[in-house]
């Protein structure tokens, strides 16, 4: 095991009924701004739940942060935070939001462009406090710090970090409502977060592998059923604390990690729009054919313990493994393939530019290159 120091601030508020708690966990002489991407939770109830719990509070409310969010719509909130003179940040919604309202607390203390913290890629510790209701489990925004941020007119999309949310409540019956497309994807999102962390590098930790694959399985086992019934509070409490753990820094303790699947990603969704989730079940399985030889005892580990694949050779084993997976993801109701979201050679053309433009070297080894992800784009083509 790796050196390290860990340590996640964020309190944890997770069952029905806890949005009530923010009046507990928010200082009541506060200037808050309330962030929220669109009109979803007014139709689920958590809107008034969260008006409910401040009442008596100086709140402003800021809508409109989209998926993927842009920073020229973040730079509308910063603005507004500013003129209000708020002093602490409430995110509602899915990862997209907490995502914005991370930059949106650091950019509100700060004279710099939102843009430019974002290019900085230095951790910003000087932030307003941000708590969170969470609507979506995928990301894991609400116990990490970090943080996609896109800029629409360049087609751009990098990594921005901040401070952790001070608290994050977590009520599954908020998910019951969800579209079967969002749960899909942050299913796919939580089950690629915890491969990064576990496809790497053999025999680091007994603890973190133990850890990763019992996400992971549980993942695959509560995927059919939720897609039988999404109401299920127990399958859904499930699935949130998945999400969470999946990107809390927890499993990754003391371990190397990847990210070439999630960088790969993050330039399809800038380039064309297609959802996070979606991109990293498209792209996944080409990393794990193209990086066989180096994941290989990873691969076997994997193949063994979360899919019970135990007879045949390495290679067959491995094989196996990587369908096994794709199938756990088009089971989701994903595509697959690239051509199937009319993604074409021009865009594995421009992300190989622009991975060789950036000197980009991601990976455990450091060696996905331009090159390589080239390769691992034409393998899911």
């Amino acid at each position: 095991m790796n050196n390290f120091v860990f340590q996640n601030p964020t309190k944890l508020i997770m069952g029905a009924g806890m949005i009530a708690r923010l009046s507990k966990e928010i200082p009541h002489d506060a200037k808050v701004l309330i962030t929220f991407g669109g009109g979803s939770v007014k139709k689920n109830g958590v809107y008034k739940q969260v008006i409910d719990a401040l009442q008596g509070y100086e709140y402003y409310e800021f809508w409109g942060i989209e998926s993927n969010p842009t920073v020229e719509t973040l730079r509308e909130a910063i603005a507004l935070g500013k003129e209000k003179n708020v002093d602490f940040v409430l995110a509602v919604g899915g990862g997209s939001v907490l995502d914005g309202s991370k930059l949106i607390s650091a950019a509100i203390l700060s004279d710099k462009d939102a843009w430019d913290l974002v290019l900085d890629g230095h951790r910003i510790s000087e932030t307003l406090p941000l708590g969170t209701v969470l609507t979506l489990p995928a990301t894991g925004s609400e116990m990490n710090n970090g943080a996609v941020i896109s800029r629409k007119d360049t087609a751009e999309k990098y990594g921005f970090y901040s401070n952790y949310p001070k608290f994050s409540i977590l009520d599954p019956e908020v998910t019951f409502t969800l579209p079967t497309y969002q749960i899909a994807c942050g299913i796919a999102d939580t089950f690629v977060h915890v491969v990064e962390q576990y496809l790497t590098t053999p025999g680091q930790s007994r603890v973190m592998d133990r850890w990763a694959e019992g996400i992971l399985l549980t993942l695959i086992e509560i995927a059919p059923q939720i897609k039988a019934n999404q109401k299920d509070y127990k399958l859904m409490s499930d699935f949130m604390l998945s999400a969470t753990m999946a990107l809390n820094g927890f499993i990754s303790m003391g371990v190397t990690q990847d990210w070439a699947t999630h960088m790969i990603g993050h330039e399809i969704t800038a380039l064309v729009g297609l959802t996070h989730g979606h991109t990293l079940a498209i792209i996944l399985p080409g990393t794990m054919q193209v990086l066989r030889d180096q994941k290989a005892d990873k691969l076997v580990q994997y193949a063994e313990r979360v899919w019970d694949i135990h007879h045949g050779t390495i290679d067959q084993r491995i094989d196996k493994a990587i369908q096994k997976t794709e199938d756990f993801f088009r089971s989701l109701g994903l595509t697959t393939r690239l051509s199937e979201e009319k993604i074409g050679m021009d865009i594995i053309e421009e992300i190989k530019k622009r991975f060789e433009q950036r000197k980009a070297a991601f990976g455990e080894q450091e060696n996905v290159t331009g090159d390589v992800a080239y390769e691992i784009l034409k393998t899911v083509v």
